[in-house]
């Protein structure tokens, strides 16, 4: 998996965590008053997925929309430092950089704020984008399209991705049937009900949902995030496959969704089985579930979780 080229393709953001404790009310109001220890800042949403690629080794480029404004400038330097090709992030001056601000105290979230536009790109930023996408796809080992609903999708940015041999879509329900032809995606169960109307409650029911997404998009795999019941993956070829969760302790599931798209997609890339890709992303959200905040999963920290759950 080190050293394969991935593309990802999705809506950029920057989580700005405020961690603090709380020892008092406050006399203004009934909220409590967190007393800040420290202020940090993370690559999110798409960002994140970029984030948990360069943490196995992949050569990383990005494609998407920030503002401009000191966030996105903040984007970009954070980018760099990770070592990521961030020169298809676009500057748009009629939206801000997405930020989503949680103030956390005694490892707890206590509020969010959010700072975001999901208006639609105009044609001109739109044709932008399928140009940076189709510039760069062709030379992928796989592309990560990460949708989160922020209005930077479309269907011509996602049949722009389709040149590379790997594409795993991470859609919100909204927007599924922009991902048709892509090779997998993966919704969480919720996700799956809301894209295809049937209630998942049960194995057979999320087999339905999971088929008929399949047949909606006529992509290659369905992969379904469980949660704590682990994920199941469905494929055209009659494939079925469940794994149960890998996590010893859940702290937080921020960003485990990107966690399990990143690590699928570089799996496939270097040609892994798609049951061993599915194990692997597994084992990865197992580490990120472990860690307070978006996280990622070291090499090492995946292969001790599994070594673990082999005792």
């Amino acid at each position: 998996m080190r050293g394969k080229r991935i593309l990802v393709v999705g809506d950029l953001m920057i989580d700005e965590w405020i961690w603090g404790d709380v020892t008092r009310i406050s006399p203004e109001a009934p909220v409590p008053v967190v007393k800040v220890g420290r202020h940090t800042f993370t690559l999110g949403g798409a960002g994140n997925v970029a984030n948990n690629l360069r943490a196995l080794g992949a050569q990383v480029a990005f494609v998407g929309v920030a503002g401009d404004d000191g966030e996105g400038t903040r984007a970009g330097e954070m980018f760099t430092e990770l070592g990521v090709d961030a020169s298809g992030v676009l500057r748009e001056s009629d939206r801000p950089t997405t930020r989503k601000t949680r103030i956390v105290a005694h490892n707890q979230q206590v509020v969010r704020t959010d700072w975001e536009s999901v208006e639609p790109l105009d044609a001109k930023a739109n044709a932008r984008v399928v140009e940076a996408v189709r510039k760069r796809a062709g030379a992928a080992d796989a592309v990560v399209l990460s949708d989160y609903a922020k209005g930077l999708f479309s269907r011509e940015i996602v049949e722009a991705a389709l040149a590379a041999p790997v594409v795993v879509a991470d859609p919100k329900p909204a927007n599924i049937a922009l991902f048709a032809g892509v090779t997998c995606v993966a919704p969480n169960a919720s996700e799956a009900a809301q894209i295809t109307s049937i209630p998942v409650t049960s194995p057979d029911s999320l087999e339905r949902a999971a088929r008929d997404i399949l047949r909606r998009l006529a992509c290659k795999y369905v992969l379904v995030t469980q949660g704590e019941h682990g994920m199941t993956l469905y494929g055209q070829g009659g494939e079925h496959f469940t794994v149960p969760a890998a996590a010893r302790t859940v702290y937080d599931v921020s960003g485990a969704g990107d966690t399990v798209v990143a690590v699928l997609s570089l799996a496939l890339a270097a040609r892994a089985p798609i049951h061993s890709a599915m194990q692997l992303a597994n084992f990865a959200a197992g580490v990120v579930v472990e860690k307070l905040g978006t996280a990622t999963a070291s090499p090492d920290e995946i292969v001790a979780l599994l070594e673990a759950s082999e005792r």
